[in-house]
Parts: C-alpha cells; sequence; structure tokens
C-alpha cells in the first residue's frame, strides 16, 4: 500500500465517522429497548452455541452409521470433537470478567419464592406464567444449572475417554456409558431450548443485540426492574449499571 500525504488524515477521519455511525446503532437501540445483556454476554453465549453445535453434529457423525459413512475421515471428527468438547468451559471463564456476566451468573444461580411458584404452576397446568418471572424465569435457571453441570460431566468423562491410560478399565467403561447417554439427553434438552427459542423472536432480539422491547419485559418477565442510566455516567458504566441491576429490593434483586 502506497503513502500519500494526507491518506492517513483520510484513515482516521473514515475510523471516526464508523465509530459515529456505531454509536448512533447502539442509541438507537438503546431507545427502541431495554439493555437486557452486555456485549460480552452475547458472546459468551454465541461462543457457547457455536462450540455446542460443533460437539453435537461430530458426536452425531460418530455414532449415527449413515452419517459417518457420508462424512468419513472419522479420526478428523474425533479430534474436532475432543477439542470443542474440551473448549467448552473457555467462554463462561473468560466471561467472568464481565461484571454483567457474573451479576447474571449469580441471578441464575438463585432460586426465590416466586420461582418455585412459577414451577409448581408449570408442572399444574403446563403453561408458564410471566407474572412469576424475573429477569430469568425458573425454566431458564433449571436450564442454566444443567447445562453447567453437563458441560463439567462431559468434560470429565471425555478426559478419561480421550487419555485411556490414566484410568483403569471399570473407570474407562462407567466414563463411556455415562458420556453416552448424557450426550443423548444433552440432545434432547437443546431441542426444547431451540424450539422455545425460535417461538420468541425478541428473547432472540435480547442475545443477538442485547436489547428487547420494553413491551417484552412487561408481558414476560414483570419482576425485573433494570436500574434507569443516570445521564452523568460514561455509557459503559451505565451498561454495568442496568446488568447488575435485576430486582426491585423486596425481589433480593435477583430473579
Amino acid at each position: 500500500m502506497t503513502w500519500t500525504p494526507g491518506s492517513e488524515s483520510r484513515t482516521a477521519g473514515a475510523m471516526t465517522r464508523l465509530h459515529e455511525a456505531l454509536a448512533r446503532a447502539e442509541q438507537s437501540r438503546a431507545a427502541a429497548g431495554v439493555r437486557r445483556f452486555t456485549r460480552a454476554e452475547t458472546w459468551v453465549h454465541r461462543s457457547l452455541t457455536w462450540l455446542m453445535g460443533v460437539c453435537v453434529a461430530t458426536a452425531a457423525c460418530l455414532y449415527v452409521p449413515q452419517l459417518a459413512e457420508i462424512v468419513g475421515r472419522r479420526r478428523l471428527v474425533v479430534t474436532v470433537h475432543e477439542w470443542s468438547g474440551i473448549l467448552l468451559p473457555v467462554p463462561v471463564v473468560m466471561g467472568l470478567v464481565s461484571r454483567a456476566f457474573r451479576a447474571d451468573a449469580g441471578r441464575l444461580g438463585r432460586f426465590f419464592p416466586h420461582d418455585w411458584r412459577w414451577l409448581r404452576t408449570v408442572a399444574r397446568t403446563r403453561r408458564r406464567e410471566p407474572a412469576l418471572a424475573g429477569k430469568f424465569n425458573a425454566g431458564q435457571k433449571l436450564y442454566a444449572a444443567f447445562t453447567v453441570g453437563a458441560v463439567l460431566v462431559m468434560t470429565g468423562t471425555g478426559l478419561l475417554m480421550w487419555f485411556p491410560r490414566l484410568s483403569p478399565l471399570v473407570w474407562r467403561t462407567g466414563a463411556t456409558f455415562v458420556h453416552d447417554w448424557l450426550a443423548l439427553l444433552i440432545a434432547v434438552v437443546i431441542t426444547g431450548h431451540v424450539w422455545l427459542a425460535v417461538k420468541d423472536p425478541d428473547a432472540r432480539r435480547g442475545l443477538r443485540t442485547g436489547y428487547v422491547p420494553r413491551r417484552w419485559v412487561r408481558e414476560e418477565h414483570p419482576l425485573w426492574r433494570p436500574e434507569p442510566p443516570h445521564p452523568e455516567e460514561p455509557a459503559a458504566r451505565r451498561d454495568r449499571r442496568g446488568n447488575d441491576a435485576g430486582m426491585t429490593p423486596r425481589h433480593s434483586a435477583g430473579g
């Protein structure tokens, strides 16, 4: 690339205009809805989605004979499956750097009285009760707990299968049994998760852009009370405050 006088200033001007366009887009999204997730949180979810998708796809190619014949190259499929599985905890660990992610992880890990009422309502009527949902409803909390536990178990059993010489035969046999059957359960649970996501475009928008419509918050998560931003605060600090505020004080800032 040839440098000419004034090219540096033109590049700086283009970058400035790009930043201004991104800032305007961010402001328009904020004006249209409520900030539900920060960029760090959406990145963690997107990374987990891709890694889990690769794990499930490669597992299907290893266990379904018809797919194995079509794909071939079993050794490569095994390698991709192993590395995508071992990398699954990495986005979560990296996400812990984000204050908003840690706050939401705390909300997902705590059950309140309205969460137990939500579960009883679902068990009795087979219908969700939005009036009993904070930032996350009880079903989302259970799914998050299952996902964390499943990833840990699958990683542990997978390592025993990956390095067979490090453990006795009975351990490897048990690890294979648990790994295979838990993989089937994970596939079923993910299918249900995707099915529910397809039915809720506003929730998908929240994970894609970080913002959800105010109407959706009122209808689906009425117990969630995001703290309004303070005009004098920088944008980054406003984002953190908005995501750390989960509930009104009487609901223990969780939900």
